[in-house]
């Protein structure tokens, strides 16, 4: 039987806490075929995650974080439209996930961070419809790929803006994120790219 595709956005059950952004543009104008992972640099609890965009003053927001100890925080409805990339195009149609991690170079995460973003990622593909997390670790060959309805892509803020974002901890590890992902959700894991990814050692440290 063909995967039923879920029509219907709805936030994660993995939520721990709620501390909503007001910085969003509501609906979004494309369906979620990408999944966006940060990094907040500091290792911060879910709620002041939160807290980092509960103002409009910050002009920024995401749709989830996840603090340093593994709790989820929900920021913006994953039907809307978060402030997270620098690109209206990819937040358009990705989740948005800001990570607790150091604060300086490589920008590392706890085991909990990283261990409940592969939960969420799962999550996330689930809920909607997907049975692959692909990562390309190419910029030109990831934002010009047409994803299958039942594929999910990995994008990077780095690749919309002069940052480190989400840090080469986790950039390097993007590709074993998505081949476990993808393995639990049931799909193949051949698209997946298998070896290390060049790392971008751009030197600032913002996420918004």
């Amino acid at each position: 039987m063909e995967y039923e595709r879920v029509i219907t956005m709805s936030n994660s059950s993995l939520v721990n806490c709620t501390v909503k952004s007001p910085n969003h543009s509501g609906a979004r104008t494309h369906s979620i075929d990408r999944i966006t992972p940060h990094c907040v640099v500091g290792q911060l609890s879910a709620e002041s995650i939160g807290g980092c965009f509960d103002s409009s003053n910050v002009q920024a927001s995401c749709n989830y974080g996840i603090g340093s100890d593994g709790r989820v925080v929900l920021c913006v409805d994953e039907a809307n439209r978060s402030w997270c990339s620098s690109s209206n195009a990819n937040d358009q149609r990705a989740v948005t996930i800001e990570c607790a991690s150091d604060m300086t170079h490589p920008y590392a995460m706890t085991d909990a961070v990283y261990e409940k973003l592969v939960a969420l990622c799962v999550d996330i593909c689930r809920r909607n419809g997907k049975t692959k997390l692909l990562w390309f670790g190419d910029k030109d060959k990831s934002l010009n790929y047409s994803p299958k309805s039942n594929e999910m892509i990995l994008t990077v803020h780095r690749w919309f803006a002069n940052k480190s974002c989400p840090g080469d901890w986790l950039y390097s590890r993007l590709g074993n994120l998505a081949n476990r992902v993808t393995a639990q959700l049931g799909g193949s894991t051949t698209d997946s790219v298998q070896k290390p990814t060049k790392l971008d050692f751009t030197k600032s440290t913002s996420v918004i």
